[in-house]
């Protein structure tokens, strides 16, 4: 059975009102929302007894906290220090700017009164709790590995060696010979790779076989890439070789270890 290029769904697109409401959109519902949400976060504070200016305050720490929780929550690898307390450092900035909304309409609509002392209490622990959330993340910072990956090299083009077609022995009494002009055959079109690594990789395959994954791990080590994980030799780097080449997914597998 022949090797099959795998179908690849088409890039979505759509007219360009759906485009633009999608890239200009989001910024702007989420500049509306931080506006309307200003003054309930802004009446909770005065309603625990902050006077101007230091009531709008309010908003703004709220504001900058949940972001800042969020984009830790959203960037930090799975298994990072701060992952899961950023993530519940999130919720928690949701329920805080859901609850001043919430508790800032009931109390001018009349359905709740402004004077309560657990209102009181739990408004003036906002600031402190936030802040010592945000020094906790500072001081959990990523991994240099995690945070700052190893810029990619540039790409490099590679050229595929072609053996030059056999010379027929001479005949007796005859002069030699070279092979027709048709069966020689044509140089093929150098390989541009996406990433420069599968450079190191290819040759491996010159000896008509498929390289494991310690082979491969180990000429990216010998070429100076340094350790690269399994995933990203077999479905990246193997990968794009033997979308240029697929008849080099068809070789036997390499004698010895693979793994």
């Amino acid at each position: 059975m022949g090797w099959k290029k795998p179908r690849t769904s088409p890039t979505p697109s759509g007219p360009w009102y759906a485009r633009l409401a999608t890239t200009a959109g989001r910024p702007a519902v989420l500049a509306a929302t931080l506006i309307m949400s200003m003054p309930g976060e802004y009446h909770v504070a005065k309603f625990a007894g902050w006077s101007d200016p230091w009531a709008y305050g309010m908003p703004f720490s709220l504001s900058a906290y949940a972001g800042i929780a969020a984009v830790v929550a959203a960037t930090r690898p799975k298994g990072a220090r701060g992952r899961v307390s950023a993530v519940v450092g999130a919720g928690f900035a949701i329920v805080l700017a859901l609850a001043a909304q919430v508790v800032a309409h009931l109390v001018q609509t009349g359905h709740m009164e402004r004077n309560q002392a657990w209102l009181i209490a739990v408004t003036s622990m906002v600031p402190p709790a936030v802040l010592a959330h945000l020094l906790h993340l500072a001081a959990t910072p990523v991994p240099a590995a995690e945070a700052a990956p190893t810029p990619t090299p540039a790409a490099v083009t590679v050229e595929r060696a072609v053996p030059e077609p056999p010379v027929v022995p001479p005949m007796p009494k005859q002069a030699p010979q070279l092979p027709p002009a048709e069966e020689q055959r044509p140089e093929p079109p150098a390989i541009k790779y996406r990433d420069p690594r599968c450079a190191a990789v290819r040759p491996l395959y010159d000896n008509g076989t498929r390289p494991g994954t310690a082979a491969m791990r180990d000429a990216l080590i010998a070429a100076g890439h340094g350790r690269v994980g399994d995933s990203t030799i077999r479905g990246t780097i193997r990968a794009e070789i033997e979308e240029h080449e697929p008849e080099l997914a068809q070789f036997p597998p390499a004698i010895g270890r693979t793994a």
